[in-house]
This record gives structure tokens, C-alpha cells and sequence, in this order.
């Protein structure tokens, strides 16, 4: 009984402490929830975020927001076409004082990092993150370095522009928990921002309502979280479906399934609850496997996260929700 007891405590706290985080976001980025909440949501499942959109929507605003509220180290690696791996990584430098090489770590060294515009990046570059995004440690001269933790890479990129990018591959889309686009504002929302005073930085209303300590407790409590037997059929059968569908040329990987199962914990965990329900499972398949599958007709751009989402649409409506 005391067990069960302090396992709800701190679900409790740990909830709270999710909530805090995505209510201090909301004050830079306004009539955002939803792109918010999937945002912790990544964070604390310990998984990697994809923003896809149009420019001046609040992309890097939503990962500041992100460092500041939780107390991280935010750090900014803007691609570009000649940037080279140890740009990101870091690299070792000889230091005649010392008679030895000495490591200068890169900017990759923080908690939450922006790989901005991470398209535009030949694909030896983008791959310097892969090691980082799978294993949470670079390697530079054959020696392996852990990066800080918690750990999270946020990359941007606008899909609909192809002049000067490089295609991310799917083993490096693979690897990106969830993919979302912010959108445009409400109306309303968009006057609110636009009358701003122009030279305020909307990050400077956030104060830090976590640490990096707090983050790795709350993962903890996501690991805790119940997941029965019936819920996982139901996330089963939509991966499986993924792979049959005649709408998807390519279904999503066993590590779509992996991230859909830690995802909808933290979710659950979001909404204050120490067990998954079918729902989250099912709010969350569209943001963590579109990206995962191509779709059967191709296109680019918009036009494939379209027909990819609706693909993911049809056979989440395809598959019964266990009572």
C-alpha cells in the first residue's frame, strides 16, 4: 500500500513538474499547446524533435523556450553547406604547454541543442549527430565522450525549399522521436505577437521552473508508467499495418514502434496518470510515424507529409480500440 502510495506521489510531482515546463514555453509562444505539450513530451521521453515549416513560425523560439524552462544548456549549431563533422563534435588540439592533444568539445556539448536549418548540411556532416542522437556520446580520435544529460536535439528545417538542401535520409529521420510542424497563428494570437515591442525577446518572460536533475526524475517516472497488455496489441497493430498498407511504399522500423511506446507513456504521464491508454497511443501515432514511411504514390515536400499523414490516418481509423 505504501508502495503504490509513493509510486502516485511521484507520478504527481513529476506531471507537475511536465506542466510547469510546457506553461513557461506558453509565454514566448503563444497558441502553441499542442506543439508544446508533443515538444515535452519528446523531452522527457528522452527522444529527439524534427520542426517542419515554414520560416518565422517560432521554431528556435520553441526550442529556447524549451532550454530556458527546464534549466539546460541551450546550444545553436547553424548548418551550412561547408560545415564540416568537428564543427559539430568538436576536436582535439595540440597543446605545446601540455606536450598533448587536448579535446575542445563542440557545440553538440549541452542539453538541449538546435541544429538549425539542418538540411542544408551535406549528409557526411548530418551524420556527426547520429552517434550523439543513438547513443548519447561522440567520438573523436576513437575515444568515446558522454554528452551531458538530459540530451535532446531539435532540428528545423523547411521542407517545401529544396534549392541548396540535401535530403535527410531515413536512417537519420529514423532516429527523430517525433516530427511536428508549428503552423500559423490564430488571429487573435498573431495580433498579440505582432504588437510586441520589436526589440523584446519573448524568452526573457520565461524563468527556469526545472533543472536537468528534475528532467532526469521525470524520465524516471515515464519509465514507471504502466503499459497493459491490450494497449501494446493495439500499438502492434498499427505498426504492423503500417508495413501492409497499399497507400506506403516503405512502413515504419521497429524503432517507430519503440519511440510510439515511450512516447505515449510520457504522454500519459503529461495527463497525470501512472497507465497508458489506448488514446495515447493513438494522439501520438500521426507526429511519431509519418516521418518513418514513405508514401506509395512519392512527391516531395508537403505533398508527401500529406499523403503520409493521411496513410497513418486510415489505418489508425483501421484498427479497433481495445475497451
Amino acid at each position: 500500500m505504501e508502495d503504490a502510495r509513493e509510486r502516485t506521489d511521484g507520478t504527481d510531482a513529476a506531471a507537475a513538474a511536465a506542466k510547469r515546463i510546457a506553461s513557461a514555453i506558453e509565454l514566448a509562444l503563444l497558441g502553441q499547446r499542442r506543439a508544446i505539450e508533443l515538444a515535452v513530451c519528446t523531452y522527457v521521453a528522452g527522444g529527439h524533435l524534427l520542426i517542419e515549416d515554414v520560416p518565422g513560425v517560432g521554431k528556435t523560439t520553441l526550442a529556447r523556450a524549451l532550454a530556458r524552462a527546464s534549466g539546460g544548456e541551450f546550444r545553436r549549431i547553424q548548418f551550412t553547406s561547408d560545415m564540416l563533422p568537428a564543427d559539430i563534435t568538436g576536436v582535439a588540439v595540440w597543446n605545446p604547454s601540455a606536450g598533448e592533444f587536448q579535446f575542445k568539445a563542440g557545440p553538440v556539448f549541452g542539453n538541449v541543442i538546435l541544429a538549425d536549418e539542418i538540411n542544408r548540411a551535406p549528409a557526411k556532416t548530418q551524420s556527426a549527430l547520429l552517434e550523439a542522437m543513438s547513443e548519447r556520446q561522440i567520438s573523436v580520435d576513437g575515444a568515446p565522450r558522454p554528452l551531458p544529460a538530459p540530451f535532446i536535439v531539435i532540428a528545423t528545417e523547411n521542407a517545401d525549399e529544396h534549392y541548396g538542401t540535401y535530403p535527410l535520409p531515413e536512417s537519420q529521420l529514423d532516429r527523430f522521436m517525433m516530427r511536428i510542424s508549428l503552423g500559423y497563428p490564430e488571429g487573435g494570437v498573431e495580433r498579440r505577437v505582432v504588437s510586441r515591442p520589436t526589440l523584446s525577446d519573448p524568452i526573457d518572460a520565461i524563468s527556469p521552473v526545472a533543472s536537468p536533475e528534475a528532467l532526469l526524475a521525470i524520465g524516471a517516472a515515464v519509465d514507471a508508467v504502466r503499459f497493459d497488455e491490450a494497449v501494446l496489441d493495439y500499438l502492434m497493430a498499427i505498426v504492423s499495418r503500417t508495413r501492409g498498407s497499399a497507400l506506403l511504399a516503405l512502413g515504419t522500423s521497429p524503432r517507430g514502434g519503440m519511440a510510439l511506446h515511450r512516447a505515449a507513456r510520457a504522454r500519459a504521464l503529461l495527463q497525470g496518470r501512472s497507465y497508458c491508454l489506448a488514446d495515447d497511443v493513438k494522439a501520438l501515432a500521426e507526429p511519431v510515424l509519418c516521418h518513418r514511411v514513405i508514401p506509395a504514390a512519392g512527391g516531395l515536400g508537403r505533398e508527401a507529409r500529406a499523403a503520409a499523414a493521411l496513410a497513418i490516418r486510415e489505418i489508425i481509423d483501421s484498427v479497433e480500440i481495445p475497451l
